[in-house]
This record gives C-alpha cells, structure tokens and sequence, in this order.
C-alpha cells in the first residue's frame, strides 16, 4: 500500500449490528499457511469476530493477534516495530480523513505487508478505489469469520500451487460397524462415477483392510510416510501410492504386527497436506480408536463421515463423537451420519428414527445387512459396484459420494446465499 493518494471518500456508514454466522460458508475456506497477523479494531464486534476466526481450525498455522485502537493505533504500534504479513485495521473514518490515516500507516509498514481494511462505506466504488491504492482487500463491517478467512485464503493461498483437495474423514462409532467397507466403496465412487482424482488413505496400520478390499498388495505405503513425515512431498508420496483404478490410488497400511504404532498427535498432517496438493479428494480410513493422533486428523478434516448400528453402545459413542467432534471443530457442520446393517436378524435394533433423535444429526442413507453380498465383494478384492452395479446399495454409496463432494444436497440443507464480494474478489 505505497501509492496512497489523498481522495475524497462520500457514502454513508452502514450501520453496525451483530451478525449470525452461517457456517455453511465456511466450508470451503482452505487451510491458512503459516504467516502473522495483527489486528487493530475500533469495535467490539469486529474484535470478536477476529478472536473467534483466530480460533479456527483452518487458522492453526497462522499466528493472530487483537489490538484495539484502529488505524491510529497501529501507527504508533509499528513506528518502533516491524509490521506482520497481514495487517487488518478497522476505521469508521470516510473520505480524505480515512486516506490521509493510511497514508501515515503506509510509511510505517514493510513494503511487503499486506493491509486489509474494515469499514463502514458499502459502495463499490469506494472499493475499487482502495484496492487501486494498494490495500489488499476492503470488508464492510458487520463482518463474519467467513469474511476474515476467505480474505486471508485468497491473499496468502498461492493459486500456483493449484486448489486443495478435501479431505473427508471416515471413523465408526464400534469396531466391526463396517465404516472402512463404507469409506473405501465411497472412495471408488468418487472416482469412478465422477473421474475426480481420490486418494485412499488407510490409517489403522496394524488391522487395515484397504488392501484386501482393492486386490492390492503394494511393498510400501502409509507407514514409510509417517515414518519418513519431515520428508514427505510431492515425489515421495507418488511413489508410495498404489494405482487400483484409473482415478483412484491407495495409500495402503502394512496390515502387520511387526511394530506398535504409537504417533505425535501431528503426525499425519503433512501427508494429508502433501495429498491434499495433488488430488480433488483425500479419502481416510480412520481406525476406530481415540488417540492424540486420530483426534487431529478428524480436527484436521474437512469432512467426517460416522458409520453406526442401531443398538445402544453404537449411540452412546456417536453421541460422544458427534458432541467432542462440536467441541474440535465448533466453526464446522455436525459430521455427516451412516446408519449400517439395518436388519441384522434376530438382533434387537433401535429404531433408526428413535437413534438420531437424540443426536440432531439425520442419516445420509440407511444400508441393510446383506452378507452374502459384502462378503462376496472382501473374499474376491472388488468394490460392491463390481460385483452387482444394479444393487441398491450400490446406488446408496453413489449417493453417499453425491452429498460428500457437493454435487447433492441433504434434504433440508439450502445453499448459501448469493455473496456478491466474493464475485467481486473473483472478477479481479
């Protein structure tokens, strides 16, 4: 912001007012990498709502700091200190007054600092006029942590680096519920039905089951990942990949007890970052256990996808999922719910509508007991859609993949309204 110019600014300010944030908009906010940034706000509001952004789990990396006292205050503030990569001021100032204060800003800050400014003018021209002076983005108060994150994505996220992928985290809610045959025919869904690019991951190293169910039997995979996580990029990991179909590659477990696999909390996720860069979907088979390290990764996710039966240890865990999971990632949607192996005879079954009832979350589908067909599809290393494509639950895990990736909606769910900022930020 060098080239600011003293010019008259005329609107009236917006009035300032609470506003409720739809959560829904954030879901497609990539993680922010690794920079600083530091906060001068004139209201409580707009403090707030930098604080709660701070908390965020797509905000981990990022160092944040709040001050108060507006523009005149980060004057001051960096006369004797070096300015961060991100400085965002509020001002309620209009016109040549508000100029004339960044202006002053301007001579304090590193020339490779780049400024975000909050205000109370809602006009596209006032807009285009500070973005022509040099400030990187202009928000209009009330703003959201949708605002804020989107805002810090699009400066810092190198678009050369190519989009992120998502990561969709797939755990059960007991052993033996059926989450991985779940997650690894979703995952062939995706990449089957849509051409998109997916990579499997299996992280129950010693049990995996990936392997098997994709008629695979790579010598490396997962564990020389994790083992090997400081090193990890982009050539590594193609050549730990297995390829099981054309869009679909597998990072397999060793499936071997010749070790315990105890992990750092952290460390899977700079392979789901490194997957992340070189494939639309990152598909991972959590095992069905509460470590430090499993509770990041499904912190880390994008997604999480519970697979449950109805009987009562299945909803008591689901329950304590759905609640820690709130509790993670508080800025996020509930994770998404599949109820399995309804109709197991002879076993007494909670009904599937008196099992959400208590969770707030309803099921995605509903997929019966049907062994002959699942055991069929483990015992010859093929995918439910290769041994019977016209099977209903064929057709469930297609839709499972619809509502995963976007391409459907649950019924209740809206869209998000038209956001004409972030038209605007895409025009540029």
């Amino acid at each position: 912001m060098s080239n600011l110019a003293e010019q008259p600014l005329e609107n009236e300010p917006a009035p300032e007012r609470v506003v409720v944030e739809d959560t829904s908009q954030l879901a497609e906010i990539r993680p922010i990498p690794r920079v600083t940034i530091q906060a001068f706000c004139e209201s409580e509001a707009v403090s707030r709502t930098l604080e709660l952004a701070s908390q965020d789990r797509r905000m981990a990396k990022a160092h944040v700091k709040v001050h108060t006292g507006g523009i005149p205050a980060a004057i001051e503030f960096y006369d004797s200190a070096p300015t961060p990569n991100l400085i965002i001021v509020e001002s309620r100032l209009q016109g040549a007054e508000l100029i004339e204060e960044l202006s002053k800003l301007a001579e304090v800050c590193d020339a490779e600092t780049k400024v975000v400014v909050v205000g109370t003018i809602n006009d596209i021209v006032v807009y285009r006029d500070l973005i022509a002076r040099g400030v990187s983005e202009y928000l209009v108060a009330p703003v959201t942590m949708a605002d804020v994150m989107s805002t810090v994505s699009d400066i810092f996220v190198n678009p050369e680096n190519g989009v992120l992928g998502r990561t969709i985290a797939f755990i059960g809610a007991k052993g033996g519920c059926g989450s991985s045959t779940i997650c690894h025919n979703v995952a062939w869904a995706i990449s089957s039905a849509y051409e998109n690019d997916v990579v499997l991951a299996d992280l129950d190293l010693a049990f995996g089951t990936a392997n098997i169910n994709l008629d695979q039997d790579p010598p490396q995979g997962i564990a020389e990942a994790v083992y090997s996580a400081d090193r990890v990029d982009d050539i590594l990991l193609d050549r730990l990949l297995a390829k099981c179909a054309e869009h679909l590659s597998l990072l397999a477990a060793p499936s071997t007890l010749d070790r315990t696999y105890d992990f750092e909390a952290k460390a899977f996720n700079q392979i789901m970052e490194v997957a992340q860069r070189g494939a639309p979907y990152v598909i991972v088979d959590v095992p069905q256990q509460w470590t430090g390290w499993t509770k990041e990764v499904l912190s880390f996710a994008d997604t999480v996808v519970i697979t449950a039966c109805p009987e009562l240890t299945n909803l008591r865990n689901t329950k304590n999922l759905i609640d820690k999971l709130g509790e993670l990632r508080p800025n996020d949607p509930k994770p998404h719910l599949i109820m399995n192996q309804i109709g197991v005879p002879k076993r007494p079954e909670i009904g599937v509508a008196d099992f959400v009832a208590s969770l707030s979350v309803e099921p995605i589908t509903t997929i019966p007991f049907e062994p002959a067909l699942f055991g069929s599809a483990a015992n010859n290393g093929q995918m439910i859609s290769e041994v019977d494509p016209k099977n209903a639950i064929s057709g469930s895990f297609n839709m499972i993949a619809q509502v995963l990736t976007g391409k459907a909606e649950i019924s209740g769910e809206k869209k998000s309204s038209f956001n004409l900022r972030a038209l605007l930020r895409k025009k540029k």
